[in-house]
């Protein structure tokens, strides 16, 4: 089972986001999630601000909140829903995503590497893990490149 914002509360969640220039918007349970790309519990994104319920998914939240951290910010104001824009940027998301989980007490990247892997992602080495240590050097310049590495 995947760790949901629930489970974590949504307080370090909001103050990682913040840090970052976006907003936490709480959503009541059984709710619509709006601009939720994957709709029932997954994250959405309008804007600067990541919608989220207690039932989300950590990495769906982080996933989401790192696409708006990585583009640029022109294009964060007009998001809505999709933010996917290129492979590199889906991947310095993935990547960065990662590294944040590092920030939510509870989470750490090892979890949320694990959950990726039971939610689905993909990546050519088989694991969220392999990718992330011994593949994932583009993502890791692209971040670089934009001075978004924590």
């Amino acid at each position: 089972m995947v760790l949901r914002l629930g489970d974590i509360g949504f307080g370090p969640a909001a103050a990682l986001l913040a840090s970052h220039g976006l907003h936490l918007q709480a959503v009541p349970e059984g709710e619509t999630i709006p601009g939720s790309y994957w709709g029932e519990c997954e994250a959405g994104l309008i804007g600067t601000t990541v919608y989220a319920r207690p039932d989300t998914p950590v990495h769906s939240l982080l996933h989401e909140a790192c696409h708006l951290i990585v583009m640029p910010p022109e294009r964060r104001a007009r998001v809505h829903t999709d933010a996917t824009d290129s492979v590199p940027e889906e991947d310095a998301t993935c990547y960065l995503q990662i590294l944040l989980a590092d920030q939510l007490p509870g989470v750490g990247r090892e979890r949320l590497m694990a959950d990726m892997d039971a939610w689905g992602y993909t990546f050519r080495l088989g694991s969220a893990r392999a990718w992330f240590e011994q593949d994932a050097e583009d993502a890791r310049a692209f971040l670089a490149d934009r001075q978004l590495l924590p």
